[in-house]
């Protein structure tokens, strides 16, 4: 799939998730979210730039941490996603949050201008990952970081087969490099390549709580990336692609429910003083 057509596919999949992203995915991504905020460590004051916000999950703890002197600035390249980050913003009365639709690959904002770059869980849809951490160096001050959370390497994730699954009724490529990043320490290695330094990485085991066959087949076709190529299937491929997925993951079902494999890679790196 040609770049640009992804950035779309991604934008108008991201759309039709939002109404679904929370309900489904809220407390699965918990520890990621929490391990990327530890090793910000955020400081009153300072101005955070987020780079796919999503709902704002990280987004309004990170507002919280910066205090009213500072500001957050999140991103995404889904409308819905950025209007519900504001509206999130707005309701717990966090006037230093600004948001705007923006893709990771082109950052419209000026060189030097953040002490901080998040991005949780957002990297490994973007089509060229490497440029936008290039762009996220190239905003960051002198002596600032960057904290990049992606899901792990396939092996560890029990959910994984419900790319091939989609993609065998509706040939997206929505994702065709999704684990790549959570591979050894290929995260770590690609922000050395864009140039930060003291690049080091956490991963962080978890696991997928789904109360019933209907709430697993909801996080994994409603409120993820494959949102917009289930949109287009008939009764009967939902259906049949549900059984599939189904079967997919029957092994991690127990007395309380499914409890599925996952896991996170959390990379830190920072820009050079020089």
């Amino acid at each position: 799939m040609r770049p640009e057509l992804q950035r779309r596919v991604q934008r108008y999949g991201w759309d039709k998730a939002a109404a679904h992203y929370e309900a489904y995915w809220k407390q699965s991504l918990l520890p990621a979210q929490a391990k990327l905020l530890e090793m910000a460590d955020l400081q009153p004051g300072q101005r955070v730039l987020e780079v796919a916000s999503g709902t704002g999950l990280v987004t309004l703890p990170a507002a919280r941490a910066v205090g009213p002197t500072g500001e957050i600035v999140a991103t995404d390249v889904s409308d819905e996603m950025v209007r519900a980050t504001l509206a999130a913003a707005r309701q717990e009365g966090l006037d230093n949050v600004v948001t705007e639709r923006m893709g990771a690959e082109e950052l419209l904002v000026e060189d030097a201008s953040f002490d901080v770059v998040l991005c949780s869980l957002g990297l490994m849809y973007v089509p060229d990952a490497a440029l936008a951490l290039r762009e996220m160096l190239r905003v960051l001050r002198p002596g600032g970081q960057a904290v990049v959370a992606v899901w792990g390497q396939r092996s560890s994730c029990g959910w994984a087969e419900i790319f091939p699954i989609v993609d065998k009724r509706v040939n997206t490529e929505v994702c065709p490099l999704f684990f790549q990043l959570g591979v050894g320490d290929a995260l770590e290695f690609l922000m050395r390549q864009a140039g930060f330094d003291d690049a080091q990485s956490e991963r962080v085991p978890t696991t997928l709580e789904y109360a019933s066959h209907e709430d697993a087949c909801g996080a994994a076709f409603l409120g993820g990336p494959v949102a917009m190529a289930y949109s287009r299937f008939d009764e009967a491929t939902r259906e049949e692609a549900h059984a599939e997925y189904l079967d997919s993951i029957s092994g991690f079902w127990t007395d309380e429910g499914y409890r599925i494999p996952g896991e996170f890679v959390v990379t830190r790196g920072t820009k050079g003083v020089t």
